[in-house]
């Protein structure tokens, strides 16, 4: 609601910014001194913190093309930059026990940033992300989602000089978003949410029409509570957060029930140092490292509103990612919520829809992957970790084992992979140049080779035991690979001295050890060294150790932790 007119403050358009920026020169905005310790403690000096760094990094130079902005380390100067430091300002700019409360040079530092959005936006009101996408409606909701904040904090607490700062951006951008298309599937929500928050400020029909024809395709979370992207660490919590805003903008309590069912997946997606299983992600994040901190915001709404021990001990977890304007902007996450309870820690979890079976033993943690990988299971314990077990055959180019059958077998899963690869014989006719591979559907085939690739893996009480073999054509070099994270040690296996960060085991165990740590696999097998086989992935990176043979190959591995 606008301030009492009794208690008005003077209203600050972007020109008064720039006014008020050269009346303070190049000096250095100085935090006031704190009276006392601010309610929500390190929150609010985590963000007065951030402040004075953004302070130093914003270009305030009104002569340049980039006032407003911050650079990357790139050189580049991207409005998302710009949008983060107006949410971080304003939540300062707003909180009676900030260092920076009601500091007229921070609100002229965030009319810096609002102009520099403005001057990047397109005529359709979007904007660029420099790294990849131009003219992008889904960069714009990204972007909209900080200032639409910032506004929101803004009126809540009656700085409509605020507001208006932020106004000619936000209003541009949803005409934009109201007719503007996306690239995938997160981006619909990103979109909506984006509206959503433009719609609570300065409400129009054309946000809700447009917010309607996207929900009308409907939400694409599985049976196994993951979105279209499986992306555990970028775009579910982004997927999460989006539905929690409009879910709260909109009055539309239904758009929580897919964030139910995606943060109930969360304990069985854990490992137990709180890593999350990336293993499944369809996106950048595939494979990467990544805690829950970015679920933090529905999390904490959810663990409140549902009473939810589990939540609550999940939103514990992620605090890292808890922000001071989304607590100004979501008054409920200042309410104490129920106890958390003890997170699961001793299950097996089969995933069928996303093909993958979670196991979990106090600090020992696995993913066994039923097929389209070619990482056939993950295994870690505390700081050990193996990234992945793989195996390639040097067959005509195309031995990676990526297993296209999944069975089921008494006490695990059997994956299966088989490759055909015939020779050609000629054709009764002239072959164009152009039309020579297409041909080759048309010619006999002779001499055909094949090979059946197979891995049949079972929990044991220390680990995981995991057959593997590769039969059919015959003498065909076979390396499997045991791809451990870089920082540990090896021990009891031959450093490859052509392939740097390789090794092979020859025989008996082998122990990889991150302090007191450890993984043993083994027994060992390596009549050649042709660990890098023609047709087969790149090494994972890390340390790797391999297991080597010709085919008929069988070998049973334990791995232990």
């Amino acid at each position: 609601m606008p301030p009492d007119p009794k208690n008005a403050v003077p209203q600050c358009t972007r020109r008064d910014a720039l006014a008020m920026l050269g009346a303070f020169g190049t000096i250095a905005i100085a935090p006031r001194a704190k009276a006392e310790p601010p309610p929500q403690g390190t929150l609010v000096e985590r963000n007065d913190a951030a402040v004075t760094r953004l302070l130093e990094q914003q270009i305030h130079d009104i002569a340049s093309p980039f006032c407003g902005a911050v650079s990357d380390q790139h050189g580049l100067h991207g409005v998302g930059s710009a949008s983060g430091l107006i949410t971080t300002f304003a939540a300062s700019f707003v909180h009676p026990q900030s260092a920076f409360h009601h500091q007229q040079e921070l609100l002229a530092r965030i009319g810096l940033a609002a102009d520099f959005l403005v001057r990047s936006q397109s005529p359709r009101g979007n904007i660029d992300l420099l790294v990849t996408n131009f003219d992008s409606p889904p960069d714009t909701g990204f972007v909209v989602h900080g200032v639409a904040t910032a506004a929101a904090i803004a009126r809540r607490h009656g700085r409509e000089d605020l507001v208006k700062l932020l106004q000619p951006f936000l209003q541009k951008a949803g005409a934009g978003l109201a007719v503007g298309g996306i690239h995938t599937p997160n981006h619909r929500w990103v979109v909506c949410q984006a509206l959503a928050q433009i719609h609570e400020l300065w409400p129009d029909a054309k946000y809700l029409r447009r917010i309607d024809e996207w929900l009308a395709e409907g939400i694409d979370i599985d049976a196994d509570g993951q979105f279209t992207e499986r992306s555990t660490v970028v775009y579910n919590p982004i997927n999460d957060r989006a539905l929690c805003v409009m879910a709260h903008k909109l009055g539309r309590a239904e758009l929580l029930e897919p964030v139910r069912r995606n943060l109930r997946t969360l304990p069985f997606l854990l490992h137990a140092d709180g890593e999350l299983v990336t293993e499944i992600s369809r996106r950048q994040d595939q494979f990467q490292r990544g805690m829950v901190a970015g679920y933090w915001l529905p999390l904490a709404l959810l663990a409140r509103q549902d009473q939810d021990a589990q939540l609550a001990a999940l939103a514990l977890a992620a605090e890292p990612g808890a922000t001071l304007a989304s607590v100004l902007e979501y008054p409920e996450l200042q309410q104490p919520t129920v106890a958390p309870s003890v997170l699961p820690d001793d299950f097996v979890q089969e995933m069928p829809v996303i093909g993958i079976v979670r196991i979990r033993r106090q600090r020992r943690s696995a993913t066994v992957l039923l097929g389209g990988s070619s990482r056939l299971l993950t295994l870690r314990s505390g700081a050990a970790v193996l990234e992945g077990l793989r195996m390639a055959a040097a067959f005509f180019g195309k031995g990676q084992f990526v297993p296209d059958v999944v069975e089921r077998m008494e006490g695990g899963w059997r994956l299966r992979q088989s490759l055909v690869a015939p020779y050609y014989q000629p054709l009764a006719e002239k072959v164009e140049p152009a039309d020579w591979f297409a041909a080759r559907a048309r010619r006999q085939q002779s001499e055909v080779c094949r090979l059946e690739m197979v891995a049949e893996i079972a929990e044991t009480e220390r680990g995981l035991r995991v057959r593997l073999s590769a039969d059919g054509t015959k003498g065909v070099p076979v390396a499997v690979e045991f791809g451990f994270r870089a920082g540990g040690e090896v021990v009891g296996c031959r450093a490859l001295a052509e392939e740097p960060g390789c090794f092979v085991l020859e025989a008996g165990s082998g122990v990889y050890r991150v302090g007191g740590d450890e993984i043993r696999f083994g027994p060992g097998s390596a009549p050649h060294r042709y660990v890098q086989v023609r047709g087969a992935e790149a090494r994972m990176g890390g340390t790797s150790v391999h297991v080597t043979g010709f085919t008929p190959f069988e070998q049973t591995l334990e791995i232990e932790a």
